[in-house]
């Protein structure tokens, strides 16, 4: 790590706009800034990264708490068999700077020690950024191990996790003689901060005061639930008595529920879209002395995704242009697929991605549940198409990792099939600059946002998706992309499936083939629509203006 000094009492280094001077600290578990940075997983980590490119960009008085990752989330390798293998490397960042701040926290039973490094704003163009990790002197590996791997699979040190962002990044502020007026806590896992806080100004109302929350999680089962007293002896409420707990926390049993505890003790929450918004507040509503729920819609970053000679056609309105730059950028992406597959993809050929984490609800392998009819459409020498899957699953989800290589052995079967590993941000622009059709099946109402495809239509690709999460906002079918009816009923996984199959056949493909000036209008259409709406400056200014102000 870099040796350069910091001084204290930290200062932050824009001089911020007059409407963004109000300071905040926005606490988060993943943050995806730069390929060289491996300490996101997903989504998450994605629109965090694009947060606080749009921050710099905007010279916005934030910066960024998050965790530094000693193995990253996971690298996926390969077996011998060339199926998936999560791999657990360090990672070394001669690039970020030793603060020297060094403080104890009391977890686990022991005092374990917690260091902090910083990000300058100009290595990658983000915010300021202050990462902390257990990994450091004075720690025994049982306590070095917290920031080992994000996500860990034991709820003891996942736990320890938490705390640390939560409990460790509000210890960091006083460290840096630094009180933002501000704590934003992007989704729950820092909610043990609050309690520190509490302890610090003794009232809900002063915590309330400075705590805004924005949820990610559009099911009730999905947010972290623990016992209660398993969480105290762990030390994660920094001494505040249970029974005051339960009180301030909205907590009526002994499971402690960390979203409401978020929710009861900020002043406003919102869900990261329209849809989001009206399925949290429904949601919670059982829930009244909660934070308001609004919604601001997630976006991401255009300045660091697009294409600028992509994007210097669409202004220009030059459609030949786009096409031509189009094939360009898939025959990069097809050198990837060679090296990885050993298939040879033609850049004329209708190309179809679908690259994201992989898991259950968000149905990665619905192209291939009704066989027949996938071979059938690989098998088409008249209208050829070409399918790429990437992603990580949850590398102890043993259904999703199942599924990733349940489609890399059927990939032998087919030349025009590829399953690729290492989906983090280099992969990621490279599929998004390659697709012309970026596939996204969730069960609806489950992904709460969904970004991938905003970027991928910033680079010329159609959204063909379920009617889900932003693009609810975004898509109008057959005019910027392709959408599935919303099924209904009993089987909606048969129903989506079929209704996929039907709207490749019939739609899809032969608007690719037959009608090139309807798909270049489509194309045309999704670039200019997507382009400012979803683009994270204009996410990063509402922050201010709807959940900061």
């Amino acid at each position: 790590m870099s040796q350069q000094t910091f001084t204290l009492p930290y200062q932050h280094p824009f001089t911020a706009d007059k409407k963004l001077q109000k300071s905040v600290a926005y606490f988060s578990m993943e943050f995806a800034v730069d390929q060289a940075l491996k300490i996101y997983s997903g989504g998450l980590g994605f629109l965090a990264g694009s947060h606080m490119r749009s921050v710099y960009a905007l010279n916005q008085n934030l910066i960024g708490i998050g965790m530094l990752w000693k193995y990253g989330y996971y690298d996926q390798g390969r077996k011998k068999d060339g199926s998936m293998q999560p791999e657990f490397r360090e990672k070394m960042y001669s690039f970020l700077v030793d603060t020297r701040i060094r403080f104890q926290i009391p977890m686990m039973g022991k005092n374990v020690w917690v260091a902090a490094y910083y990000l300058d704003p100009e290595t990658f163009g983000s915010a300021p950024m202050f990462l902390l990790t257990t990994d450091t002197d004075g720690n025994d590996e049982s306590t070095r191990a917290i920031s080992y791997s994000l996500y860990d699979a034991d709820v003891k040190y996942k736990v320890a996790q938490c705390m640390v962002l939560g409990i460790g990044g509000a210890r960091l502020l006083e460290a840096l003689q630094y009180e933002p007026e501000v704590y934003h806590l992007n989704e729950a896992h820092a909610v043990s901060a609050v309690y520190h806080l509490y302890k610090k100004y003794k009232s809900a109302a002063e915590v309330q005061k400075r705590v805004v929350f924005t949820t990610h999680t559009p099911e009730e089962a999905g947010n972290e639930k623990h016992d209660i007293h398993f969480l105290d002896k762990l030390g994660f409420f920094s001494g505040v008595d249970l029974e005051t707990v339960r009180k301030i926390s909205g907590i009526r049993d002994g499971v402690f529920n960390h979203s409401l505890a978020a929710l009861s003790l900020s002043r406003k929450a919102n869900g990261v879209s329209k849809l989001h918004g009206e399925v949290s507040r429904k949601m919670w509503k059982a829930h009244p002395k909660i934070a308001p729920i609004g919604h601001i819609t997630n976006a991401q970053n255009k300045a660091y995704w697009v294409d600028p000679i992509l994007e210097k056609a669409r202004i220009a309105n030059d459609v030949e242009a786009i096409v031509a730059r189009k094939k360009e950028l898939k025959k990069v992406l097809f050198k990837t697929v060679a090296d990885q597959s050993g298939k040879l993809f033609d850049p004329d050929v209708l190309t179809i991605v679908w690259a994201r984490r992989f898991a259950a609800y968000k149905r990665p392998d619905m192209l291939v549940w009704d066989v027949e009819r996938f071979k059938r459409m690989m098998a088409n020498t008249d209208q050829p198409v070409q399918v790429i899957w990437a992603g990580k699953p949850y590398p102890k989800d043993e259904g999703a990792v199942g599924t990733f290589n349940h489609l890399f052995y059927m990939s032998h079967l087919f030349p025009n099939m590829a399953v690729l590993t290492g989906y983090e941000l280099a992969l990621s622009k490279l599929l998004k600059d390659g697709a012309d059709i970026w596939l996204n099946t969730p069960v609806v109402t489950r992904e709460a946002s969904g970004t991938s495809g905003m970027t991928a239509a910033m680079n010329a690709a159609l959204n063909f998706s379920t009617f889900d999460g932003w693009i609810c906002e975004f898509a109008k079918d057959e005019h910027n992309a392709f959408l599935l009816p919303v099924a209904k009923g009993d089987d909606i996984n048969k129903q989506d499936c079929d209704n996929l199959m039907e709207t490749l056949e019939r739609s899809v493909i032969p608007t690719y083939y037959n009608a090139p000036q309807k798909w270049q209008q489509m194309i045309l259409n999704s670039m200019n629509e997507v382009s400012e709406p979803f683009n994270s400056d204009r996410m990063a200014r509402e922050y201010y203006e709807l959940l900061y102000s």
